[in-house]
């Protein structure tokens, strides 16, 4: 009775463990016959996911039943629970159950307690959490870099990964998605491999294709802050028609203008030390702290806080599927004189 408890607010991360597992379990051949994907959100597919799970798998390879929006750790009723708890002991050693949430598993409900139980003693069975880093948690965005790396069978060192988090934050799809070009183009320069078979992502490589970009997009940055909308409207559109990401670029500039308003804030408060000051934000190199004072300097909270809205509103809107130029453009050029000089 194989359980693979999957949960966390970090989508992308959680996705590729569960295509990792799907890839490694299920006969491509026989997957229509072996893979259900169930809306947890309907009580009824719940209910079908514990019959379904019940039965062995059709040819060759292992069944998957996997359910999305899982309410067996979260929101569990009682009719449900009790068939959990009658299902769980049918199911076959070939057969298994991806239970996938967005939030912690509720500690305190029964169904939680036998799953996890299901789970310690079965050595087929796992519990991940994927969890996304907030802003000011410098470690733990270390942390998710490091483990995408050796998800990749990458080697990377301390100050690469320190800079990929300034190029790219916590976004754990760009990450992914970066790392691999970094690979390939690691891999086109030279056959720099270690005894374990890792290849090696240099400073030299981020700097090259990441922060190049970045830069680019720092530079959008500052002329938003300067209210040059026009300027900046034009650069956004030149880097979008190079190929830059667009999620990467809103992730760069909603990142610049949350330093902003970090650094506005706890100037505000009397608070001098740059160390304190880095650690807080997020930045590994507490020298750009003197950087953003003066570029901040005569710009009040309410216009770095105007700014932030806007960006995080077009993060939204491109998340949403909306033209990213389009997003830019609509939000950017409305009551953009919130963003001049006083």
């Amino acid at each position: 009775m194989p359980i693979h408890l999957i949960w966390g607010d970090d989508y992308e991360g959680s996705n590729r463990e569960i295509e990792g597992i799907i890839q490694t379990l299920i006969d491509p051949a026989w997957k229509s016959f072996n893979y259900s994907q169930i809306d947890g959100n309907d009580p009824k597919q719940n209910f079908r996911a514990l019959e379904e799970v019940q039965s062995a798998p059709l040819g060759n390879g292992n069944r998957i039943v996997l359910v999305r929006r899982s309410p067996f750790c979260n929101a569990c009723s009682i009719e449900l629970a009790n068939k959990l708890e009658q299902t769980i002991k049918l199911i076959p050693d070939n057969t298994y159950l991806i239970l996938n949430n967005s939030n912690k598993p509720d500690k305190r409900l029964k169904t939680t307690k036998l799953i996890q139980k299901s789970i310690q003693s079965n050595p087929l069975s796992t519990e991940k959490s994927f969890v996304l880093p907030l802003p000011w948690d410098l470690n733990g965005q270390r942390n998710l870099v490091k483990n995408i790396a050796r998800n990749l069978n990458l080697k990377i060192n301390h100050a690469t990964i320190d800079l990929i988090v300034e190029s790219i934050g916590s976004d754990s799809s760009l990450i992914n998605t970066e790392l691999q070009k970094l690979a390939l183009l690691s891999e086109a320069s030279n056959d720099n491999l270690n005894t374990n078979g890792e290849q090696e992502i240099t400073k030299n490589l981020v700097e090259k294709l990441i922060q190049n970009n970045s830069t680019n997009a720092l530079d959008i940055a500052s002329l938003l802050l300067q209210g040059e909308i026009i300027i900046a409207l034009n650069k956004i559109k030149s880097l979008l028609d190079s190929g830059e990401p667009s999620l990467r670029l809103i992730t760069t500039l909603t990142g610049q203008a949350r330093g902003w308003l970090w650094v506005n804030l706890l100037d505000s408060e009397g608070n001098q030390d740059v160390k304190e000051i880095a650690k807080l934000i997020g930045i590994a190199n507490p020298k750009r702290i003197f950087v953003i004072r003066k570029q901040i300097q005569g710009k009040s909270f309410e216009k770095l806080l105007g700014l932030m809205k806007k960006l995080l509103i077009i993060e939204a809107l491109i998340k949403s599927g909306t033209n990213p130029m389009d997003a830019f453009k609509d939000n950017l050029l409305t009551e953009s004189k919130i963003m001049t000089n006083s």
